[in-house]
């Protein structure tokens, strides 16, 4: 149900999809939040792989 939740925020697809009822700068602070959890995600990978291939 988490991983669920998680790969659903994470969608490309509900990453530009517009709700009527949020403001704009509620809706701008969920992509920053989404862009740095990607980011994060992207280091974690890179210090896995780099770990790994010692």
């Amino acid at each position: 149900m988490f991983l669920k939740k998680v790969l659903y925020y994470l969608n490309p697809l509900n990453l530009f999809h517009r709700d009527e009822n949020v403001d704009t700068s509620l809706r701008m602070m969920h992509g920053v939040n989404k862009i740095s959890f990607l980011l994060f995600l992207v280091g974690v990978v890179v210090m896995t792989v780099r770990w790994l291939t010692r």
